[in-house]
């Protein structure tokens, strides 16, 4: 598949498995409905855990915990929400392949999603370095475990799956699985929300997650992830102005903020999905052709706030087109792997089309948001930025 500059593509990542048994939020209400503002909080409120299905012929479970309870904080400048990540050791001896995850969260309270990521051992040094030199347990983060050697846009994690209150293990099909080496770091983004006690600390939390874990056999697939991205281009809303309304200067501030190639990333997308000038506008699309022969699996769509929905189509245009992601009212809190109906074999002479549509509206009912300065709104990694991409899971065959 051609490859795009763009951070979040990176080909042949080791991601989630195949398929999941139980969907990762226990909820579909509002789904017909225009999207709730995220900030609202109140969708997965008062849900208790579901059950973890019987273990199956090989699995064991591998019960880990945060290191300590952490009380979480508002962050500076104001606001309702910290988004922390927390290093935990498996501590395995040998190679394993997680086949299901659930997340239990101490303080259902104010716990209101998470992330679980996968750090291989090229990766734990880093992560290690960053927890170290952060004041407190764990440190900041947002969409991304935020260590350099460690993120899931550059191929050096993975993001093995997304909870929410209420929902049910993730589980995997068996023989199939997500690959853990020894010396491997689970990374656990906890979003704390504070909402309810207006910003101020509210309890600790000691959020604990349980691997399904086999150690596999000769015949056990390990499936790679295909980050399909598209340029943000979006503008400020006609009532809003300000300094960062300029393309240019909020290009400036992101390389800023997070380093010259995450800042160089918006033009490069263009010129990566043959687009000869920015076209700023709520929905953006990128076509990206299939390299090699692949067996499509599932997918997931990723955005920030702004994101309002996200689609793959494969071969969009040609009598043999069909959608193979579609997330009409996406939720930040709820990136669910959706499961195609049945696989898709796909190849060279394939193209796959996605397309983003964001929200700069959203950005007055958004607590994160609010007290912000508007911006044009370009790819980066902060809470105030952009991405579009749909994260697909493959499996690599012969042609």
């Amino acid at each position: 598949m051609r490859k795009p500059v763009g951070p979040l593509w990176r080909l042949g990542v080791a991601t989630t498995a195949l398929t999941f048994a139980v969907a990762a939020c226990g909820s579909d209400a509002g789904r017909g409905a225009a999207p709730t503002a995220a900030g609202s909080y109140n969708a997965h409120a008062g849900k208790s855990p579901a059950a973890p299905q019987p273990l199956r012929a090989g699995e064991r479970f591998v019960d880990l915990k945060m290191a300590e309870a952490y009380t979480p904080a508002p962050p500076e400048g104001g606001g309702t929400d910290e988004y922390r990540c927390q290093v935990i050791d498996p501590g395995l001896t040998k190679t394993a392949f997680i086949t299901g995850t659930q997340v239990t969260p101490e303080n259902a309270a104010i716990a209101h999603h998470a992330i679980v990521y996968a750090v291989p051992p090229g990766g734990a040094a880093a992560v290690r370095e960053q927890d170290a030199r952060t004041p407190g347990l764990g440190w900041q983060c947002f969409g991304g475990t935020g260590v350099a050697g460690a993120e899931v846009e550059e191929g050096e994690a993975a993001w093995v799956d997304t909870w929410a209150p209420g929902a049910a293990e993730t589980l995997f099909t068996e023989d199939a699985g997500f690959k853990l080496e020894p010396g491997s770091l689970i990374v656990l983004q906890l979003h704390y929300n504070l909402l309810a006690t207006d910003g101020k600390p509210a309890g600790s939390d000691r959020s604990a997650v349980r691997l399904r874990l086999t150690d596999g056999t000769p015949r056990t697939r390990e499936f790679v992830t295909w980050p399909l991205d598209a340029p943000t281009d979006l503008p400020c809303t006609p009532d809003e102005s300000g300094p960062l309304c300029d393309r240019a200067a909020s290009i400036a501030d992101v390389t800023k903020r997070f380093g010259a190639e995450v800042g160089a990333t918006a033009d490069e997308q263009l010129e990566e999905c043959g687009q000869s000038a920015p076209k700023p506008g709520d929905t953006q699309t990128c076509d990206h052709a299939v390299p090699e022969p692949v067996t499509l699996f599932a997918g997931f769509g990723h955005m920030h706030l702004l994101g309002r929905a996200i689609k793959v189509e494969l071969n969009p245009g040609r009598p043999n087109a069909r959608i193979v992601l579609d997330v009409p009212q996406f939720d930040f809190d709820d990136q669910r792997l959706v499961k195609l109906p049945e696989p898709v074999e796909i190849g060279p002479g394939d193209t796959l089309r996605v397309t983003c549509t964001h929200d700069a509206g959203l950005r007055k009912r958004l607590p994160q948001l609010s007290k912000l300065p508007p911006r044009y709104v370009v790819w980066g990694d902060g809470t105030s930025d952009e991405m579009c991409a749909g994260i697909m899971t493959v499996s690599p065959r012969e042609s």
